[in-house]
């Protein structure tokens, strides 16, 4: 007597292993199809598994929460993985040193428009205070972002999804970008990604070029401190 595939599933469905085992089969392929690519920008790794297992999620009707139960063991791993973009930044420590003042006026400049650009268009397309709450901090890093939008009002979900759809976009447009423009200088571009696009703009960086991981790490890192600062007094400014 052969076994109902459906309630094969619904078993499958109970249990943390097959969302952790999607969710790492979905950034292999990711990864898989970036190396085919010879490193191009549009097969970003992050992109590919979001897409994949979301057309997953919609086509089995699973709710985020039962996925989360599984991929929480690969968002637990994001804190360490944190911890060590502190590798590439000592080993690049002198260059910083040397660069102290440009890094902090880039940053500032970065995390300023950043924010007060989101928010400018936001207040043009006529989207309301929540909206634009939840849009201030999207160039930080999620569990920052998250915390910020939070304390002004808006929805954590909704910054999540920008911030991870700054991220990706931010990751796949930096290196055309910058060599159409003619920027070669690598702490420039690394600082540039990581105050714009965070964590997965950084994970870019790094694949391109180790001085560039690195001052991108350094500009996601003050970026996320910065804007903490900044977004509550621009927000009041457009309110």
């Amino acid at each position: 007597m052969s076994a109902d595939p459906a309630l094969i599933w619904a078993y499958l469905t109970q249990g943390p292993l097959l969302w952790l085992t999607a969710t790492l089969a979905a950034y292999a392929l990711g990864t898989t199809v970036f190396r085919l690519s010879r490193g191009q920008s549009w097969a970003n790794p992050v992109l590919i598994a979001v897409v994949l297992l979301g057309l997953l999620l919609t086509a089995t009707g699973t709710p985020y929460a039962t996925y989360f139960e599984g991929a929480q063991f690969v968002h637990f791993l994001l804190g360490p993985a944190t911890v060590c973009l502190a590798l590439p930044m000592h080993d690049n420590l002198p260059r910083m040193r040397a660069a102290a003042l440009p890094i902090l006026a880039g940053l500032a400049a970065g995390s300023l428009v950043a924010v007060a650009s989101a928010l400018a268009i936001a207040r043009a397309f006529g989207l309301g205070g929540e909206v634009m709450a939840s849009l201030a901090p999207k160039s930080t890093t999620a569990p920052v972002a998250i915390g910020i939008a939070e304390r002004l009002g808006g929805q954590p979900t909704l910054t999540a999804v920008l911030v991870l759809t700054t991220g990706i976009f931010g990751a796949m447009v930096v290196t055309p970008l910058f060599n159409a423009l003619g920027f070669r200088d690598w702490r420039a571009r690394g600082l540039a990604v990581g105050t714009a696009a965070h964590g997965i703009g950084t994970a870019r960086a790094l694949q391109v070029n180790p001085t560039a991981g690195a001052f991108a790490g350094i500009g996601m890192g003050l970026n996320a401190v910065l804007t903490a600062i900044l977004a509550p007094l621009i927000l009041r400014l457009f309110g």
